[in-house]
């Protein structure tokens, strides 16, 4: 019997770079659209940059986006990839194969995220201005397809472990958080911005398997050019919810 030859292998470039409001990973939403606040664009890099190649591209509200998961580990070979993964959804505890998730480690780190196209601007090269993007700055992108609802909505399509949107808990803010955000100018936004983001909870999954036990630690996540700390209070009455202690201007 033949073996069958292995599959050529294929070199990539670029089309574009993320320019967004998560300067890290942490925080990111899991899904696209999760954080309507989420300021983002698309900078096209030579020779991609030609407006010619996004001429009819505004009569589309949404766009693919193909990119990679440039801060994942890069696969040392075809033989270095873990075929299970552990989804946040199942609580970080149970396994599931690596192509029944959306995992950012891959074997080729390829992701696929559905945007809003807010605007087109080609006064210098091509700017996509995006909105819903889950992206972290400087994600390399591949390639941009517009979005077609009546070929890719598919209402009766079964979604394994995660049937619905994530619950959202509680956000409130100190006093003194609410003032240093009313005193920026895109205070409004950004409290918009923070509310959506920890209403998800971006705790590591093993630090959400208990309601309570939690009032005295500190996380942090950042977002646009601020540190955002938070505490997690729980009790059986009211349940989780997250506060916001402080925003400080980021190092």
């Amino acid at each position: 019997m033949t073996e069958t030859p292995p599959p050529p292998a294929f070199t990539l470039s670029p089309i574009g770079i993320i320019e967004s409001d998560y300067p890290d990973k942490f925080g990111i939403p899991r899904q696209p659209g999760l954080a309507s606040a989420a300021r983002a664009s698309l900078r096209l890099v030579p020779p991609y940059d030609d407006p010619l190649a996004v001429r009819g591209l505004e009569a589309f509200s949404h766009l693919w986006l193909t990119f990679i998961f440039h801060l994942s580990p890069e696969p040392a070979g075809p033989g270095d990839w873990t075929p299970l993964v552990r989804p946040p959804r199942l609580g970080g505890n149970a396994r599931v194969g690596v192509f029944a998730s959306r995992s950012t480690h891959r074997p080729n780190r390829l992701g696929l995220s559905l945007v809003e196209l807010v605007e087109i601007d080609t006064r210098r090269g091509v700017r996509l201005v995006l909105g819903g993007a889950d992206l972290v700055s400087g994600t390399p992108v591949l390639d941009i397809k517009p979005y077609l609802p009546w070929a890719e909505a598919r209402p009766e399509a079964r979604a394994g472990f995660a049937p619905e949107a994530p619950p959202r808990l509680p956000v409130d803010f100190t006093p003194e958080v609410e003032a240093a955000l009313t005193g920026r100018a895109d205070g409004e936004s950004l409290r918009a911005l923070i509310r959506q983001v920890l209403a998800q909870d971006p705790r590591p999954a093993y630090h959400r398997r208990t309601l309570g036990g939690d009032h005295d630690r500190i996380y942090g996540v950042r977002l646009r050019d601020v540190d955002v700390r938070f505490r997690v209070f729980a009790n059986v009455r009211d349940g989780m919810h997250l506060r916001v202690i402080e925003v400080l201007d980021a190092e």
